[in-house]
């Protein structure tokens, strides 16, 4: 019987999740990129594999639709996850500007096998007393001054 929709989409996520975990290059995460029916990219956590911490399945997803479709708004696509999307890569669909996101697992699941990314919202939504990285903001004048000449830029595209 032929699969439609989201579970065909699901199987294939899973089946590069399994790829990451049997040729140790990641954790037990997949992603795929749909548009129009038609599957654009997929890809598996390659964290171990590239000693890459943000090598997630759902950034090399976006990385490689980008690619195939020679740009970086992703809007008219899909991407499904075999699990809730950390911050990171949940950033990373909103920059894409992907409008539909769909997961399996969620964030609780991850975190009873030690892929708990709490801390992050927590600090995020400004609960946490525990920051794991001192920020310090320094030189804003230099600095300011690339903003004035990206702002200044007449032939720039927006992103």
């Amino acid at each position: 019987m032929m699969k439609k929709g989201s579970e065909k989409y699901f199987d294939i996520a899973i089946e590069e999740a399994k790829s990451g975990i049997d040729s140790d290059e990641g954790g037990p995460f997949g992603a795929v990129i749909v548009k129009d029916g038609e599957i654009i990219a997929s890809a598996h956590n390659e964290v171990i594999k590239t000693n890459d911490p943000t090598a997630h399945a759902e950034i090399l997803a976006i990385r490689r639709a980008s690619e195939k479709l020679s740009r970086f708004d992703l809007s008219d696509c899909t991407i499904y996850s075999t699990c809730e999307p950390c911050p990171m890569c949940f950033s990373a669909i909103h920059w894409a500007k992907i409008k539909s996101l769909h997961y399996g697992c969620d964030n609780r699941d991850a975190a009873e096998i030690g892929f708990d990314d709490k801390f992050i919202y927590d600090v995020i939504r400004g609960i946490s007393d525990d920051q794991k990285v001192k920020s310090v903001q320094e030189h804003k004048e230099k600095c300011l001054v690339l903003f004035e000449m990206w702002e200044n830029k007449q032939d720039k595209i927006q992103y």
